[in-house]
């Protein structure tokens, strides 16, 4: 396949990648303050959680397809427009009083509708927009940004709550920042990738669905990594569910003691989002994501274990392996991005993403119950040595090691194709020696 990445383009990734922080930032605070008018009934906490993962899990494979097979910006634009549109019904209803619980989730979960037909569009544009050299350092500064968003979203909305007593007034915001995210995605051009005789004749979407499994199944341990990724998803799952009852009850502490962990957390991950955006090659990025899940789990098991009250422990405990999660997945995105042809990367980025939204919300509906079967120390650190453990049945039993190679190979194949189109533009530029002679004049 021609090399269809270059310099401007990685420009033209780096402005979209601005404008969808905007963007996000306001879907976070519409989610934030739907939350907050939800919070004071879990069981709709609990259906809107599930609403949400649920279009997920239906809609993503299919627009995994799309984003491969259509115009990638139109996919963005329509679903951030969809976004803004339902933004603004939330907006009607609560200017006239209509604030009903079927209405309220019934647009949410059509928001999270609209992000998975926009997510694998956006995933998909990183290896078709951004040198394979630089896709680590890109997959950490997409962590370090969303994380840094993760972190202010929440405190921003609940200040403009403490200010402004309309609730409809703070929707607006997000429509504010849709329109700052249009800005640069109507500018920037994206490449357009080379459709393969096969994709061309394939009509189906199932067919093409076919295809995304097929492609992983021809990488040798990319099934492999994909189940690894997704039983790690699984067993982290009770912990991030249910860390709230765990700070409340068992600590006996409060909300602020919750929320200086939960930010803890973010600044973990902002940097370890540092440290991929700064570090521009990583090398053996199986074993990183190997060791980084082992590291994981380890640093749990103090906190699990930290005695009533003592948040600073937990805290402290947690903290390396909060830096460590943005290194594991930025280089899991990177091996993805690298073996996987860029016309078929969005499907496979779909099934990816669709097998770890379908085993999470079962991981969080058995969390509940076990913990009451169990207690919830027992299952914390049943879980986390679960976690230890896979990952070296991963390397040892699957083919997941092949990877590396793999990996390798096509970055050392794409250095050597760098180095020749740089030495054919050197030599472009020097004139011929015919052209030399004709310009020196004869000494008299």
């Amino acid at each position: 396949m021609e090399k269809i990445t270059d310099k401007k383009s990685f420009h033209h990734y780096l402005y979209f990648l601005l404008g969808q922080q905007f963007s996000m930032l306001g879907s976070m605070i519409v989610g934030f303050v739907i939350t907050w008018w939800m919070a004071g009934n879990v069981i709709y906490l609990s259906i809107s959680v599930f609403l949400m993962f649920l279009p997920q899990i239906l809609v993503t494979p299919f627009s995994g397809v799309m984003a491969d097979r259509w115009n990638k910006k139109a996919i963005i634009a329509i679903s951030d427009s969809a976004q803004a549109i339902l933004t603004f019904l939330l907006f009607a209803f609560f200017l006239m009083d209509i604030e009903n619980i079927v209405v309220i989730l019934t647009i949410n979960t059509f928001r999270a509708a609209s992000f998975a037909f926009q997510m694998p569009a956006v995933q998909s544009l990183i290896p078709v927009m951004v040198p394979k050299k630089n896709l680590s350092r890109i997959n950490g500064l997409n962590f370090l940004s969303s994380g840094f968003i993760f972190t202010v979203g929440p405190l921003i909305a609940a200040s403009l709550m403490a200010f402004i007593p309309q609730t409809e007034m703070i929707f607006l915001l997000d429509i504010i920042t849709f329109l700052i995210a249009m800005g640069p995605l109507l500018i920037i051009k994206i490449p357009k990738v080379p459709q393969t005789t096969e994709e061309t004749v394939k009509k189906s979407m199932f067919k093409d669905f076919k295809t995304g499994l097929l492609a992983i199944k021809m990488v040798p341990g990319l099934l492999a990594m994909i189940c690894f990724a997704m039983i790690w998803n699984f067993v982290s799952r009770p912990w991030m569910v249910l860390l709230p009852n765990f700070i409340y009850d068992t600590h006996g502490g409060t909300a602020l003691n919750l929320a200086l962990i939960t930010t803890s957390g973010q600044v973990g991950n902002i940097v370890g989002s540092l440290i991929t955006t700064y570090k521009k090659t990583w090398k053996h990025k199986i074993k990183i994501n190997i060791i980084g899940a082992v590291l994981y789990f380890i640093c749990m098991i103090p906190a699990i274990l930290a005695p009533a009250g003592n948040f600073l422990l937990i805290i402290i405990a947690l903290f390396p392996g909060w830096v460590l999660f943005p290194i594991t997945v930025s280089t899991y995105l990177a091996i993805l991005q690298v073996v996987v042809s860029k016309d078929k990367i969005g499907r496979v980025m779909s099934i990816d993403h669709m097998i770890s939204m379908a085993i999470a919300p079962i991981g969080a509906l058995i969390a509940g119950p076990l913990a009451l079967l169990l207690g919830i120390r027992t299952l914390f650190l049943i879980a986390a040595i679960l976690g230890i453990i896979q990952p070296f049945l991963i390397w040892f039993f699957t083919k997941i090691r092949q990877l590396e190679v793999i990996e390798r190979e096509i970055m050392m194949k794409s250095e050597e194709e760098e180095k020749v189109e740089e030495k054919e533009v050197g030599e472009e530029e020097i004139p011929e020696p015919a052209e030399l002679i004709q310009v020196i004049e004869p000494i008299e």
